[in-house]
């Protein structure tokens, strides 16, 4: 028993990052990983609001980490923020049910009278102590005690894992992230919260006032995601809980915590403007000024998609509504529905807590329009988390079992529960075989010439990929790709200019009226939207005709497909586009045969889909059929027949035209 109230949140931490290490990531995935890695390895600035922590914790724990391959490393360090996340989650359950009393405190305006009627129910609960004193061994007693105990633990574990398997928590873990990090930093925060709130409540003196010590951890926790405010409101609850009678108190110690606050928030901020003075590989942003650094660090080009309508908002509530159950696989939902009943009982305060976090992260975050919304949410899944824990533990009064051990059965319901979790989300989370991202960007690279320029705009499969695995471990560092969205920004020619010399200086006569041109812009002044796009536009077209004598210059589908079907970028007069294998390329003649490479790739494509690896065999899929027609445009049959079996053999889930296969049968 011992052994258990001493080790139990290692044990668990420990039987959790097992279960990480299963479903770890060994390669870069989806949307920002192959950046975020990159960041991390080479001391970069990443996508606002620049995550300084992330990144600085990041660089010096990957020299840590050294003997893994560097992406591996990153993805092993997330699931140990995410771990860490755990253990604080534990550490906070557990103090709040050791000091249930702290958190169920009454309100000054109706202390005298549940006084008198708790004096009443001391009265009479004394009189069934003697009358059972009498019945009872001491033995019996001692035994109730630990019981109860066993019971504590038993609910904290449980209700640990049923938040360090939800599915949005558990995915924070599998690959490189900044919210694996959030995820550690808002239980650090919580936790020190409930600490500085009962030593508070308690008239406490602490060495350190637990004040000083949250607002320090707050800090951290600005330094790495801005979504950190969520926490806010919850945390002026407690706090004006306590000070809401001394107002001259209660400004005095916020003002004494802003002072500890800001210097840490700017200290760790610095980094930005100092890193970016020396002009790294990865520079978004550009940050060396105030007015780039507040733009980076507020994220404003990312402001467009919050707040921006009611039907975006309401399509993202119905989206957490219809996918909570799935967070927790239905079953473990019956811990939380069960835990806000006893909660509420047990520790209003700090229930009130929850619901207020909860409230407040949900109704925030669905006014976010973006796709990958769910880690948004993460607060409130922690919430929910916390009633979980409060939910076993009612799972142990309506299940009461005599016998030495009245909690096993209870505990092993509880339990099952929870692997059911674990076995529905598994299929959804696992990325242990997930090389497909790899794979499929270092193909489309191999695909191409030496010194070639690729323009396209697949952040989420292609770019960001690349920007690891050709600024880290420098592959096909010859290959130089284009971004065309980051094009419309002014800080990306900083970077193109320190990666790429050349082709910035040729870019530069059309580059520079069209950054004079965005300059109001990005200050939200007026401008012209119809000079702006003329120019953005033209110097498209330079950038393609101006680079084409010494560099094989290469399209992605994407860009034909929408962009040049609009009418909204074109090649210059006398170019056109042939199907190559991933990539259309430019060439001056389309008469004339343009060879293309033999298929000779492997894409691994793990056994569970989602819509980011569909994308990517759709994508490859109708590309090797473009070249297939290609080849049979000029009788090359064979050609074609090689390109149609690659297809049939690597994405046997592809639709091949009908009229195509009819050919060859």
């Amino acid at each position: 028993m011992n052994f258990l109230k001493r080790y139990y949140q290692a044990l668990t931490a420990l039987f959790v990052f097992i279960i990480y290490l299963f479903t770890l990531a060994p390669s870069v995935v989806e949307i920002d990983s192959g950046e975020l890695a990159a960041v991390q390895a080479l001391a970069g600035i990443a996508h606002p609001t620049g995550y300084p922590l992330f990144t600085m914790a990041g660089y010096l724990l990957l020299k840590v980490l050294f003997p893994f391959r560097t992406i591996f490393a990153a993805n092993l360090l997330a699931a140990l923020w995410c771990t860490l996340g755990v253990v604080f989650f534990m550490k906070s359950a557990s103090f709040v049910l050791n000091n249930l009393s702290v958190f169920n405190t009454p309100s000054e305006k109706f202390r005298s009278k549940k006084e008198k009627k708790d004096k009443h129910h001391r009265e009479a609960a004394h009189k069934v102590a003697l009358h059972k004193k009498e019945t009872a061994s001491n033995d019996a007693s001692a035994g109730a005690g630990e019981i109860n105990e066993v019971k504590k633990i038993l609910s904290i574990i449980l209700g640990a894992l049923v938040l360090a398997f939800s599915k949005t928590f558990w995915m924070q873990s599998t690959s490189v992230e900044v919210y694996s990090l959030h995820i550690f930093l808002i239980n650090l925060i919580i936790y020190f919260l409930l600490r500085a709130f009962a030593f508070d409540a308690a008239g406490r003196k602490h060495p350190f006032s637990g004040w000083i010590i949250f607002s320090l951890a707050l800090a951290l926790g600005f330094s790495n995601h801005m979504t950190t405010l969520l926490i806010l409101p919850g945390a002026a609850y407690f706090y004006f809980q306590r000070h809401k009678y001394n107002v001259s108190d209660s400004y005095k110690k916020i003002a004494l915590m802003l002072l500890c606050f800001f210097p840490l928030l700017i200290l760790i901020y610095a980094y930005l403007p100092i890193r970016a003075a020396e002009n790294p590989v990865l520079n978004w942003g550009n940050p060396v000024d105030l007015e780039r650094f507040l733009r980076h660090v507020s994220g404003k080009q990312y402001q467009v998609w919050l707040f921006s309508s009611a039907g975006a908002a309401r399509r993202q509530l119905e989206l957490f509504i219809t996918t909570l159950p799935g967070e927790f696989a239905i079953v473990s939902l019956l811990f939380v529905i069960l835990g806000i009943y006893q909660a509420f009982g047990l520790a209003k305060k700090f229930s009130v807590f929850l619901v207020i976090c909860f409230s407040f992260t949900v109704l925030y975050s669905i006014n976010y329009d973006i796709v990958d919304i769910s880690s948004y949410f993460l607060l409130a899944y922690i919430s929910l988390s916390f009633f979980a824990v409060f939910g076993v533990l009612k799972v142990f009064s309506i299940l009461k079992s005599a016998g030495e051990n009245p909690y096993v059965m209870p505990a092993s319901l509880a339990a099952l529960f929870i692997m059911l979790q674990i076995y529905f989300n598994l299929k959804d989370v696992n990325r242990s075989g997930v090389y497909t991202f790899e794979d499929y960007t270092k193909s489309v690279i191999e695909s191409t010439e030496k010194n070639s320029i690729i323009f396209s705009y697949e952040w989420d499969y292609l770019i960001a990929p690349a920007y690891y695995l050709q600024k880290v471990e420098n592959f096909r560092k010859d290959a130089v790709i284009i971004d065309k969205e980051l094009l419309r920004r002014s800080w990306y020619y900083n970077q193109l200019e320190r990666n790429h010399p050349v082709i910035a200086s040729r870019l530069k006569p059309f580059s520079e009226p069209f950054l004079k041109a965005l300059q109001p812009f990005e200050r939200s002044e007026n401008f012209s939207a119809e000079l702006l796009e003329s120019l953005y536009r033209t110097m498209m077209t330079r950038l393609v005709e101006d680079n084409l004598q010494d560099h094989p210059f290469y399209i992605a589908p994407e860009l034909v497909e929408n962009e040049m079907q609009r009418g909204e970028f074109s090649l210059p007069r006398g170019y056109s586009l042939v199907p190559d294998l991933f990539l259309f390329k430019v060439v001056k003649d389309d008469s004339t045969y343009v060879p293309a490479r033999n298929p000779d790739f492997t894409i691994r494509l793990p056994r569970y889909r989602d819509h980011y690896i569909n994308f990517i065999e759709n994508t490859a899929g109708a590309m090797l059929v473009r070249r297939a027609m290609y080849e049979m445009k000029f009788d090359k049959t064979e050609r074609a027949k090689l390109y149609l079996n690659k297809v049939k053999k690597e994405f046997p889930d592809y639709q091949i035209p009908y009229s195509l296969e009819q050919a060859f049968n």
